[in-house]
């Protein structure tokens, strides 16, 4: 017979302590810092501020130290905090023609006005452990160039002046940037939501969806036209000025995704264009974010929809991965009135296959 397990508060709060114990670790071993995290995990700490939709590197790091590393659960902390705290406005859009920029490449043009800056990356590296991490060794200094402030204009704006890529996208005059945040969504989006709900989407979902549509699921020929990560200001116009007001700096990554199009009755062939931005150096989500809106915007280009990736529902849907673990971790909550309610169908459905059976051998005996 099966019965239910019963716990109750004392079981919870014991839990909660074991759970504080494991976080804390080996007591001689020192406590991390949020600074040693913020200044050494800062990739982690990157993508908890850009799924969470809140730029404050010290909360996304005790988010980080709170979850034992776990970045769902860290940007679920995020999240829930982000909902407690007061709205005064929306900033206007951010330049990144004007970006203070740390890294700055480009596949499609080898020599761009500005140059191409490697920065710090990953991509040149040998994959290889490196035994001398373990130990706090002494770090070289890198070379740094002294700054030129040469014009560096974006890759799409030198297409652009040709007609070779379709005009950058505008939100038409008198209609208002939607906020997913404060309004329920209702498919069919506009670009400016799919976008909003992109860059919160969860990186490894993106990821894979963005793969499939360079394997042929998504009509996609892509070229990483621009790849950009530096510091932007931000700005508020308030009421009282007649000039919008600097709240600040942050660093994001920005990607413009290059794809072929062959045109329409109201297009002449040019290329188009992908978009990611995110907070933070992330280029694989941003990259990633960038193919999947060109996949999604298949419907506006006139393109026939073949491929998951281009189904804006089934990716708006299931790429918010708080929503996506809220809905597969619930599995564990208690389900044992619905579970008995099966077992008992189950059982007599065995009941009944077992009797047409024995029915079926008796008249088969009988015949013969």
């Amino acid at each position: 017979m099966y019965v239910a397990v019963k716990g109750g508060e004392t079981a919870i709060r014991n839990a909660h302590k074991l759970l504080a114990d494991r976080r804390r670790g080996n007591r001689s071993v020192p406590a991390i810092g949020l600074e040693q995290i913020v200044e050494q995990l800062a990739l982690a700490v990157d993508r908890v501020m850009a799924e969470g939709s809140l730029y404050d590197t010290e909360l996304a790091a005790l988010a980080v130290k709170q979850a034992r590393g776990d970045m769902i659960e860290a940007i679920f902390l995020v999240r829930a905090y982000r909902t407690t705290l007061p709205r005064f406005g929306y900033t206007k859009p951010v330049e990144t023609s004007q970006m203070a920029i740390e890294r700055r490449i480009s596949a499609t043009f080898k020599d761009l006005p500005g140059g191409q800056l490697l920065g710090p990356t990953f991509d040149y590296t040998h994959r290889l452990l490196d035994p001398e991490l373990a130990e706090d060794g002494v770090m070289e200094s890198p070379d740094r160039r002294v700054e030129a402030h040469e014009h560096t204009p974006r890759v799409t704006d030198i297409l652009g002046k040709d007609g070779m890529i379709e005009p950058d996208g505008e939100m038409p005059e008198g209609v208002e940037t939607g906020d997913l945040t404060r309004e329920p969504l209702s498919f069919p989006l506009e670009r400016d939501l799919r976008l909003q709900a992109l860059a919160r989407g969860d990186e490894g979902f993106l990821l894979g969806l963005a793969y499939s549509t360079q394997r042929g699921f998504g009509r996609s020929h892509p070229f990483a036209g621009e790849i950009r990560i530096g510091e932007v200001e931000v700005e508020l116009e308030v009421a009282e000025l007649d000039f919008p007001l600097t709240l600040g700096r942050i660093r994001v990554t920005e990607c413009q995704m290059i794809n072929q199009f062959k045109g329409s009755s109201k297009q002449p062939p040019q290329f188009t264009r992908g978009y990611g931005l995110v907070f933070g150096q992330s280029e694989r989500k941003s990259m990633s974010m960038a193919l999947c809106d060109r996949a999604l915007r298949a419907r506006e280009l006139g393109e026939d929809i073949t491929a998951a990736a281009q189904d804006e529902e089934f990716v708006i849907s299931h790429s918010d991965n708080v929503q996506s673990t809220g809905f597969v971790e619930h599995l564990k909550l208690p389900h044992y009135v619905d579970f008995q309610a099966e077992l008992d169908l189950v059982r007599r459905m065995r009941s009944e296959h077992e009797r047409v059976a024995s029915n079926s051998t008796e008249t088969k005996e009988a015949a013969e």
